[in-house]
């Protein structure tokens, strides 16, 4: 199952920049990521409402908001408003590839402030990708 929805997640996310790079030629990016969020909200809360999983936010510890928000602000702002930018300015295809850099930043973050595991033959493969990566956006 966790093959299913990470094939999902790569087909929306390989194919929503096509939209969000069409959106760009009539507005800004910072427009773009405001009516994008609120649309993004809107659904979400639609679906929590249904689920009714809101009951879980009084379960969330203060360490748990707080974690959970500098995420909103580093992906869902910074990253995104960045994107947007990126995205205005360069080739879908480029950016969408650059794009595909920040699993290799979680690698290296993720072992070094989260201990998690990495193995030679994990730090071999991020390699040869972000090699791949630049022979892509080279010129």
């Amino acid at each position: 199952m966790i093959f299913l929805y990470a094939f999902l997640a790569v087909l929306c996310l390989g194919s929503a920049p096509l939209f969000g790079k069409s959106a760009l030629d009539n507005i800004n990016p910072v427009t773009t990521l405001v009516i994008r969020t609120f649309i993004a909200t809107g659904l979400v809360s639609i679906w929590l409402l249904l689920t009714k999983t809101y009951v879980e936010f009084t379960a969330l510890s203060l360490f748990g908001w707080l974690m959970i928000s500098m995420e909103a602000l580093l992906a869902a702002v910074l990253g995104e408003l960045a994107y947007y930018y990126a995205l205005e300015k360069g080739d879908v295809y480029e950016i969408a590839v650059l794009m595909s850099c920040a699993p290799l930043v979680t690698i290296i973050l993720g072992y070094l402030f989260l201990s998690q595991p990495l193995s030679l033959r994990q730090l071999i493969g991020a390699l040869v990708v972000t090699i791949g990566l630049i022979i892509l956006c080279g010129d």
